[in-house]
């Protein structure tokens, strides 16, 4: 059961996440996360930096949809910009907004990649869909009301897997 929670990849930002290294595993697809992923929680657009991110993606034919559990109105003002697809109040972790992106994108499981914050909604979704999911540190250490309780789970199960030997990177 605890393994359900262990990312198979840790990285500090979506900036470390290279087209080429996607392609060269044979990942042709992106379901990632939005608050504390892509940028803080509170902010409402795309940085510079996200969009050429985005930009880099596409060029190397690799797509993204952002999986949000947030509202329409917040997910949808920042993916516009971006002409990128979207699924918003999602339900993570439930698997079926990972299973209905990756179909949308019309790629298998093996091709797919989540990216996303929180061990609870992200990677124990992607992971209980059968993705290879990638765990990446929280733009900003400040959350919502839920997810400062998710983040307090998520500090004993980190706590668990280390102690297993099963994590070895510093937090």
């Amino acid at each position: 059961m605890l393994n359900l929670f262990l990312p198979n990849q840790h990285v500090k930002s979506i900036f470390e996440i290279q087209p080429e290294d996607l392609k060269r595993n044979g990942i042709k697809g992106i379901i990632t996360d939005l608050d504390n992923t892509l940028v803080a929680w509170n902010q409402k657009e795309a940085t510079v930096e996200v969009t050429e991110w985005f930009e880099r993606m596409k060029a190397h034919d690799i797509k993204i949809t952002i999986v949000s559990n947030n509202n329409q109105e917040r997910v949808q003002f920042f993916c516009e910009p971006l002409s990128a697809p979207f699924l918003y109040s999602a339900r993570k972790p439930l698997k079926r907004a990972f299973k209905t992106a990756a179909k949308q994108m019309k790629l298998e499981k093996k091709q797919v990649v989540v990216i996303g914050d929180q061990l609870m909604t992200d990677i124990l979704g992607g992971n209980m869909a059968g993705l290879y999911t990638i765990l990446v540190v929280p733009i900003v250490q400040t959350d919502g009301k839920i997810t400062k309780l998710n983040r307090k789970i998520e500090r004993y199960i980190l706590g668990k897997l280390r102690k297993k030997g099963k994590i070895t990177w510093e937090e």
